[in-house]
């Protein structure tokens, strides 16, 4: 290699591909995180979608991103600004250049850069690098769609499947910048098109001629860099989403319990692709429906429930609010239901594709009548897997319905995971009628230890029973208005669902230290890099994730009591910390709260944590 290049051997770098919504760069930033995490870095990943169905080409509203963390260690959180930013068009650039760090490196294809292009982008001049003060050394500026339409010039492709190729040749620049080794974007291109192996082979071509492209243009190139990886635990590991990750879960925890998985869906961004996934594996013994509405789509889960399968249905917060009267079936019936709700920024249709945590107060509280089920949320893209076999393994032990959060942020977001082996997970054990109740079951005849009724499946003979949406007699299971037997029910299934046994909240920092951290769900990777920031710089900080939010840790209390300071940090308003707040009396938080739709940014709540160190 030249010696004039700059290399730059870094512990962690990111990279952030934008482009049109038609651009192809989330398939780009897909090559090039799996390729990471087959060569053994860490990664994290965040796809930013526009809300727009087909905004406008070229429109500022219409812009697509995809942002890669890559480390030679742990990678806790996609990062808060780029190294390198692959701009596919004057949009991209205006829009996205706020995610970039001042010495980045920029890539731009100068065909989507003409006058009407920058027009569309509201540049008002054709020096648009210099309207915006980006240094021109730092922009690798390549006629892109020339150069990918030269190459495919004997292919007989015509212009527009071309122009599709264009994320391939700016991935091949990047796979050059970080001397990643094309083979393994091939692999996974001819993986990926198997059924139509010549549209693999051309983008083969053009990956290959954008690699060239940099090394044949390294003198105007700022720097390439190099991650090296530490020694990671061996095993089998795959780059994979948080929606995958759920339906993995599901999938295993079914196999654990010797059942058939079902679930009841309709589709809602960001949750549709636990649907897509699961609808792959009919061989598995896994049977999907698309309901014709939310409503239905839950209410064939639960019937499926009844019937004696693992059920689940899935959504984001609108769905939830359908949801809701079926959901409040499962709970009078106790029938073990997972309830999957992928956040999305609200409320009404609000920002489909833009993350939050907003819907806390809503799987708490939002049913009529007391109507208590337990509620779970994953930390990130691989603890979906985790989550998700909790999730139904709490449902089938405890017959109740569970809800189980996430949010676009992690459904979508990626990062490497180890595949677990099925003998090495939890064993999961129905809660089954017994042979001594046949011919004398009653459906709400309970454990006395854990308030829990004991399931019988249809069919079974000497267990006929009734169950449905009017209160039952605690002894007979016939319907019943009795004002005693009412208050007794309403309180053994709060009992059922509190009494439930979940892990104690885990400390991670100093153990004297000044301010605690709190939040819960998806934020964890942001909070514990901030925290870690903090430490570097010499404060004492803390942090407690909750996982488990009902119900709660048994030391909980200990926990935010044991400290000065307590911040609760969160992307609402303060749902969380409102609910801490009546669970534990005395508890008085300070209160971190974004509603930005978008992930926090660790820079961000380091300066804000270390303001309140100095209050």
């Amino acid at each position: 290699m030249d010696n004039q290049l700059e290399v730059k051997e870094l512990d962690q770098v990111v990279v952030r591909f934008s482009g049109d919504s038609g651009d192809g760069m989330q398939l780009a930033g897909n090559i090039f995180s799996t390729v990471s995490a087959i060569v053994g870095n860490g990664i994290s990943t965040f796809p930013d979608y526009p809300s727009d169905i087909r905004a406008p080409q070229g429109s500022l509203t219409g812009v697509s991103g995809f942002q890669v963390h890559i480390g030679e260690g742990k990678v806790y959180t996609p990062g808060d600004a780029c190294d390198v930013l692959v701009a596919m068009n004057a949009a991209a650039l205006k829009t996205q250049y706020q995610f970039a760090k001042p010495q980045a490196t920029i890539i731009i294809d100068t065909d989507a850069f003409g006058p009407k292009d920058l027009e569309k982008a509201k540049f008002s001049s054709a020096d648009f690098l210099g309207e915006m003060g980006i240094d021109e050394d730092r922009v690798i500026q390549c006629p892109l769609t020339t150069m990918v339409k030269d190459c495919l010039a004997d292919t007989g492709m015509d212009n527009k499947a071309m122009l599709k190729s264009r994320n391939m040749f700016a991935l091949g620049i990047v796979c050059w910048l970080f001397h990643r080794d094309l083979v393994l974007v091939e692999n996974f291109l001819r993986d990926k098109f198997a059924k139509k192996p010549a549209v693999a082979e051309n983008n083969i071509k053009v990956v290959r001629a954008g690699y060239d492209y940099g090394h044949n243009v390294h003198a105007s190139v700022p720097a390439t860099y190099r991650i090296e990886t530490r020694q990671k635990e061996a095993g089998r590991y795959m780059d994979i989403t948080g929606n995958k990750a759920m339906a993995y879960g599901l999938m295993a925890a079914a196999e654990r319990a010797g059942l058939p998985l079902f679930l009841g869906s309709y589709p809602i961004t960001p949750a549709t692709d636990i649907l897509h996934e699961l609808a792959k594996h009919r061989s598995m013994g896994v049977v999907t429906v698309q309901g014709e509405d939310e409503i239905s789509a839950c209410a064939s889960a639960i019937g499926a429930s009844f019937a004696g399968a693992l059920a689940v249905t899935s959504t984001s917060g609108p769905g939830i609010a359908l949801k809701s009267e079926a959901m409040n079936l499962a709970v009078m019936d106790e029938l073990p239901l997972v309830v999957i709700d992928v956040q999305r920024g609200g409320p009404s249709t609000g920002l489909p594709t833009k993350s939050e945590q907003t819907d806390l107060l809503q799987v708490l509280y939002g049913r009529n009548g007391e109507s208590p089920l337990p509620v779970i949320a994953a930390t990130s893209p691989t603890d979906c897997f985790e989550a998700a076999y909790t999730a139904a393994k709490m449902a089938l032990e405890h017959m109740t319905p569970v809800v189980l959060l996430s949010d676009a942020f992690i459904a979508n977001g990626s990062a490497a995971w180890k595949l677990p082996k099925l003998e090495d997970l939890p064993e999961i054990r129905p809660h089954y009628a017994t042979a001594e109740m046949k011919n004398a079951y009653s459906p709400y005849v309970r454990d006395p230890e854990t308030a829990v009724r004991y399931w019988a499946i249809p069919g079974q003979e000497g267990y006929a029973h009734i169950i449905g949406g009017l209160e039952k007699d605690s002894e007979t299971g016939i319907v019943s208005t009795e004002p005693e037997n009412h208050d007794k029910m309403v309180r053994l299934r709060a009992k059922k669902v509190d009494s439930i046994p979940v892990p104690e909240l885990e400390v991670y920092g100093d153990a004297d230290a000044d301010l605690l951290i709190t939040g819960f769900g998806s934020t964890f990777g942001h909070l514990y890099s901030a925290m870690e920031e903090l430490r570097q710089k010499g404060h004492r900080v803390a942090l407690a994730q909750f996982k488990y939010i009902r119900p709660l840790p048994a030391n909980t209390s200990e926990i935010l009591k044991r400290y000065k300071k307590v911040v609760v940090a969160e992307q609402n308003t303060g749902q969380l910390a409102g609910y801490l707040r009546s669970r534990v009396d005395g508890f008085v938080p300070l209160q971190y709260n974004q509603v930005k739709g978008q992930p926090f940014v660790v820079a961000e709540l380091v300066e804000s944590f270390e303001q309140m160190l100095k209050k």
